[in-house]
């Protein structure tokens, strides 16, 4: 019995050696092996073909449904995790558990659901920290989600399949595209985004150019910029011929200095008093009695100090000095000699009559 135990002991301590061993070693990991077992088999298959490489000629006839190949959907997911690994001496002595058993579609199934309601795939990859975006993406069995270059270089790492958040040990992976398909619409909500807000801006746009502002600074701003923009367009649609041009404003010219002649003629010599003479004979044949500007008496005296002296005009009217004076200064726009008459609009030139 005492032989026996000792030889239980020692098939007991070298079961868990060897567990122990097999444990440490890096083997049937999710993601670290797989990539180069495809790369390796399909670099022997195009080989392959290359060797039993055939010129085929079509015959015209019906082809098989085998000759038809489906194309796979790229957004497939598929289990990485090749078969599980066979048990060990330990294992099988029940030292340690047997790993789990692969799951069934319905529990990688509810395993997603469990991801999706913890919005896995919206945040960034718990290992490098950024966006998955449309980066290969896998699932655990324990519902966490990794970049898959993230997680097979953290294996790398570790010589060993532990979660990286959870450290569940020999879990299962699964490639899943929720992160790429978030990705999309987002970049397709952000392209609607940036659409919608170029066709608003154009609209707003045209509706500033449309309708003047209710602010009293931009309103005149608004006006004016019509204005500019109306009269920028009479001038593009106006074809101006240069030569009539100058010879209507050379006739402009020659008619305004012989108005100005004319008036010269008129009012600029100076009278003489024979002259005077006349035109007093003409006044008092016209028998004018009071002032037309303030309609009071011409010979009427004021104080003594201020006498209202009158004055004569060259066409033959008479007013009060004073009254005169005032009209002028308040025709602001005419100046001497371009005064004109109260009563006939004359030119005129004036004298002081004695009293």
């Amino acid at each position: 019995d005492h032989s026996s135990k000792k030889d239980n002991l020692a098939v007991t301590a070298v079961a868990l050696q060897d567990h122990i061993l097999h444990d440490l070693q890096i083997r049937n990991l999710s993601v670290a092996g797989h990539p180069k077992t495809k790369v390796q088999k399909k670099e022997n298959k195009s080989k392959s073909l290359k060797r039993d490489a055939k010129a085929v000629i079509d015959t015209g006839l019906k082809k098989t449904p085998e000759d038809y190949k489906v194309e796979e959907d790229p957004e497939k997911e598929y289990v990485l995790d090749p078969a599980p690994p066979p048990l060990t001496l330990a294992q099988k002595l029940g030292l340690y558990a047997p790993p789990p058993p692969p799951l069934s579609p319905a529990e990688w199934e509810r395993v997603k659901q469990r991801s999706v309601l913890h919005g896995d795939s919206a945040q960034p990859c718990p290992i490098c920290k950024e966006d998955f975006k449309l980066h290969p993406q896998v699932l655990l069995s324990c519902s966490h989600v990794f970049h898959r270059v993230c997680l097979q270089a953290f294996e790398k790492f570790t010589n060993k399949k532990t979660c990286p958040l959870c450290r569940r040990n020999q879990y299962q992976t699964r490639v899943i595209h929720d992160g790429a398909r978030l990705f999309r619409a987002k970049c397709a909500a952000r392209i609607q985004a940036c659409w919608r807000g170029y066709i608003v801006r154009k609209w707003y746009q045209s509706l500033r150019k449309a309708i003047p502002p209710t602010d009293a600074k931009l309103r005149k701003k608004f006006f004016e910029e019509k204005f500019l923009e109306i009269s920028h367009r009479i001038l593009c649609s106006y074809d101006t011929n240069i030569e009539e041009l100058f010879a209507e404003i050379d006739h402009c010219l020659t008619i305004n200095q012989s108005i100005l002649q004319h008036l010269d003629e008129k009012c600029g010599h100076e009278l003489t008093d024979e002259d005077w003479e006349k035109i007093q004979v003409q006044a008092a044949h016209r028998e004018i009695s009071e002032c037309s500007i303030c309609l009071t008496p011409l010979w009427l005296h004021g104080d003594s100090r201020h006498p209202r002296a009158t004055v004569l005009l060259s066409c033959a009217h008479l007013f009060h000095h004073t009254c005169l004076l005032a009209l002028e200064q308040f025709s602001l726009g005419d100046s001497f000699p371009l005064h004109t008459c109260p009563l006939c609009r004359a030119c005129y030139q004036k004298k002081i009559l004695e009293c």
